[in-house]
């Protein structure tokens, strides 16, 4: 169940683990057998059978040194394996490193975005398509990466697939430095995005192994903070390096900051998905049969790998269409993301033509997302936290995914204020402030929604990660396409009609719709066999 009472104990809360700290899993990571109320830990093999063969000797056990680990995995709520019992500084130290995995490829999504002339000049394209393509295939192969990340992640662990790929992105962004030609550059940028999706992918399912519920949010407004603000950061360094020396140095340095990464997590950031470290215990322990049950745990019990990561990577799209909740949620920030990335898209010919900056100081201009993003996540993990647990105490200390919508409500009004006060602005060409402006309050609702609507879907769920993975899809597609045809409906409606009618839409997709969802969300969890579970 998804349902968390505050205060819980370590015992009480290991016996009824939220779904969304394990998200992949098919039962509670208290290890039952299938139909069986008892732990596997507790299953005594028949003497004789080939199972009790299997299960090595205490004294076997011990001779190999893993008698610790044995008792590690007996006593699992207390012991100090579990994430969850880790010190706070651990913890942080954890989610900081798997933050900064997380923005570093969110850099390379828009960081190249004010040297897209120099791009064109380079590679002599004069289609502004392929030139926009340039910068949003990056978001094509980002919406395909957790389809396969996310459920690898569920079998070999955390920490060895955020590690692997961000060696993978180093190689990724050195190809798109050094391409001889167009081709081959779009190429080394999708795979730089394929590679990069992966500490997106598996962000939520990190935060959830290590924080409970109601500490979730500001944990998970840490991990945001790498895929939505770098964007809006990137661009000001890219700016300069594109100005004064060349669009290859941004692809050497985000190179050096992938080596920075990698010397940073590889040493520090150890695993914290539960299923594998008990695998990995119960290896070291020689317990056979603890690690058969693991692995069928792990796999949902399909007979291979490929036949699980198939299902996996499937699950998402069932979602999107079998789930009113998953869809509706998924098509507005998936709205709300493709505006990002289309004023992140058309900024450098708006500001160069209208206010005659250089690449550098067009940089500048993406300040004023940057702005608005981190105080949206300063203050709204704390708001999220907040609006929880005071819903949950009024609820007699139960919690309820639905006690996340509150939060919701401001980043849903600022962005359709924003997105207002940027289009007419500029479109009237006032003080280059005042879009910017604008744009700030568009950078708070962004965060201020994204936040309570992911941590709703990571709650309700049965598995959270391909609940997660959905939204993420969605919205990935619409970053990569709303830039293709986003200069083209500027140039027929304008900037302030073009933006007041994006305005509209994220009116009409964000605020009635979670208001609904906080009074009969329940209801329509209990009818969705997806959700189901989730309602106590």
């Amino acid at each position: 169940m998804s349902t968390t009472k505050i205060g819980a104990s370590p015992h009480e809360h290991t016996a009824t683990v939220a779904r969304a700290s394990r998200p992949e899993s098919s039962s509670s990571y208290s290890f039952k057998v299938p139909g069986s109320a008892q732990s596997t830990s507790d299953v005594t093999p028949a003497q004789g059978s080939p199972e009790h063969k299997a299960v090595d000797t205490l004294e076997t056990v011990e001779a190999k040194g893993g008698v610790d680990d044995l008792a590690n995995m007996h006593d699992w709520a207390t012991g100090s394996h579990n994430p969850r019992n880790w010190s706070s500084k651990k913890k942080w130290t954890t989610a900081t490193i798997g933050s900064w995995y997380t923005f570093v490829p969110a850099l390379a999504s828009s960081m190249m975005a004010p040297g897209l002339r120099e791009v064109a000049a380079n590679y002599s394209i004069t289609n502004s398509s392929v030139l926009s393509l340039t910068l949003s295939i990056f978001l094509l192969s980002f919406a395909i990466g957790p389809l396969v990340f996310a459920p690898l992640s569920e079998i070999y662990g955390r920490s060895l697939i955020l590690h692997s790929t961000n060696i993978l992105s180093l190689g990724f962004a050195l190809g798109c430095a050094f391409a001889p030609d167009t081709g081959s550059f779009i190429a080394f940028r999708f795979l730089l995005g394929f590679s990069g999706s992966a500490p997106t992918a598996i962000g939520p399912g990190l935060v959830g192994d290590l924080f409970a519920a109601h500490e979730r949010g500001s944990a998970m407004s840490l991990y945001a903070l790498g895929p939505l603000f770098a964007p809006a950061i990137g661009p000001v360094a890219g700016g300069y390096l594109a100005q004064y020396a060349s669009i290859k140095y941004i692809f050497i340095l985000l190179a050096a900051l992938f080596g920075v990464a990698a010397l940073a997590g590889v040493p520090l950031m150890q695993e914290t998905y539960e299923p594998v470290i008990q695998y990995r215990m119960a290896k070291k322990a020689g317990d056979v049969l603890r690690m058969k049950e693991l692995r069928k745990i792990q796999t949902e019990g399909s007979g291979s790998t490929a036949g699980f990561l198939w299902r996996s990577g499937v699950r998402p799209i069932v979602y999107l269409t079998r789930s009113l909740i998953c869809f509706v949620f998924g098509l507005y920030l998936a709205v709300v993301y493709g505006i990002y990335y289309l004023m992140l898209a058309t900024f450098p010919p708006f500001f160069s033509e209208t206010y005659g900056f250089k690449a550098g100081t067009g940089g500048l201009m993406y300040l004023g997302l940057g702005v608005g993003l981190v105080i949206a996540g300063i203050v709204g993990g704390k708001m999220s936290d907040s609006s929880y647990q005071k819903q949950t105490q009024k609820n007699g200390g139960v919690g309820k995914p639905e006690f996340r919508m509150p939060a919701v409500a401001p980043g849903a009004i600022a962005i359709p204020v924003g997105l207002f006060w940027y289009g007419w602005s500029a479109q009237a060409k006032l003080h280059w402030i005042m879009p910017v402006v604008g744009t700030g309050f568009f950078g708070f609702g962004f965060m201020a929604t994204y936040l309570p609507v992911q941590l709703y879907l990571v709650d309700s769920f049965k598995y959270a990660a391909s609940a997660s993975a959905s939204a993420f899809f969605f919205r990935s597609l619409f970053g990569f396409f709303f830039p293709l045809f986003g200069q083209q409906m500027f140039d027929a409606m304008g900037l302030g009609g073009g933006n007041s009618f994006l305005a509209a839409v994220s009116i009409v997709l964000g605020i009635p719709f979670p208001i609904w969802i906080f009074y009969k969300g329940e209801m329509l969890r209990r009818r969705n066999p997806m959700t189901r579970e989730s309602v106590q």
